[in-house]
C-alpha cells in the first residue's frame, strides 16, 4: 500500500503522461501513422477506388478558373454521369510553367503511387515557349511517357496523351510571331504523337478544338490565355469515352 505521502504525486505523474500522449497524436490534425496530405491533393483513395493521374503544366492544372472546371475534374464527372463507380478525385500533378524537365522533377519529389487504372500526360508548350530543342523534348517526352506507362500497372492501353493546345490564337499571343508558333506546335505535337503511337497508347488530339477560340473568347479564360471551362469540358467529352473503354 502506498504511504499517503506517495499518492498524490503518482497521480500526478499519471496525468502528465496521458496528456503527453493526447498531445503528440493531435500535432497536425492526423495520427502519426496518417502521412500529411499535401495541399491541393486528395486523400489517398482505398484500395477498391479507381484511381486517375493527370500529369502535366497548366493546361492540366486549370490556370484561371475554378478547380471543378479544370478537365480532369470534369473528366471524373464524365465518367460518373455514365456509370462508372468508385472513382476517387484525380490526382493532379501539374503547375503552371512546368517543362517536361519540371514534371520530370515532380514526378520524382512527389513519387506517386501506383498502379493507376488511367494516367494522362499534357506537356510541351511551355518546351516551345522557351524555344527549347526539340530533340531533347523527344527524349525527355519519351521517358516521361514510359513513367506514366508503369504508373497504370504497365497497360499502355490505360495511358491517354492529349495534344498541346495552340496558344496562336490567344489574345496573349498578339505580340508574338503567331505563325511560327503555329508552326512550332505543330512540330512538338508530331514529335509526342509519334512517341505515343510508338508505345501505343490512346491519343487525344485537342489541337483543333484549341483552335475554335479564334472566334469565339469563351473558350478562353479572363486572362486571355488559357482555356475556359467551356474548352476543357469539350476535352473532358472526348476524354471521358476513351477511358470509359479500359474500366470496369
Amino acid at each position: 500500500m502506498l504511504r499517503p505521502c506517495l499518492i498524490i504525486p503518482f497521480f500526478l505523474l499519471l496525468i502528465a503522461i496521458q496528456y503527453s500522449c493526447v498531445k503528440d497524436n493531435a500535432v497536425g490534425g492526423q495520427s502519426p501513422s496518417t502521412p500529411p496530405v499535401a495541399p491541393g491533393t486528395p486523400a489517398p483513395s482505398s484500395a477498391s477506388q479507381k484511381k486517375y493521374l493527370a500529369l502535366g503544366d497548366s493546361y492540366t492544372a486549370g490556370q484561371g478558373v475554378p478547380a471543378a472546371e479544370r478537365y480532369p475534374i470534369q473528366t471524373k464527372n464524365w465518367l460518373v454521369d455514365h456509370g462508372i463507380t468508385g472513382l476517387a478525385d484525380p490526382q493532379i500533378i501539374a503547375t503552371s510553367g512546368w517543362t517536361t524537365t519540371n514534371l520530370q522533377t515532380a514526378i520524382v519529389n512527389q513519387n506517386p503511387t501506383g498502379p493507376y487504372d488511367m494516367v494522362s500526360l499534357l506537356i510541351g508548350v511551355n518546351d516551345q515557349y522557351r524555344e527549347m530543342d526539340t530533340t531533347k523534348y523527344r527524349n525527355r517526352f519519351t521517358e516521361l511517357l514510359q513513367r506514366s506507362i508503369s504508373l497504370a500497372n504497365n497497360l499502355p492501353s490505360h495511358v491517354f496523351v492529349l495534344s498541346i493546345p495552340d496558344y496562336s490564337v490567344t489574345p496573349f499571343a498578339m505580340y508574338f510571331d503567331v505563325n511560327k508558333i503555329k508552326t512550332q506546335i505543330d512540330e512538338f505535337n508530331e514529335i509526342n504523337k509519334q512517341v505515343s503511337l510508338s508505345f501505343q497508347v490512346q491519343y487525344l488530339d485537342i489541337t483543333p478544338s484549341t483552335r475554335e477560340a479564334k472566334n469565339n473568347p469563351a473558350l478562353l479564360c479572363s486572362d486571355g490565355l488559357h482555356p475556359s471551362g467551356l474548352e476543357y469540358k469539350k476535352w473532358a467529352e472526348k476524354l471521358g469515352p476513351l477511358m470509359k473503354t479500359v474500366l470496369p
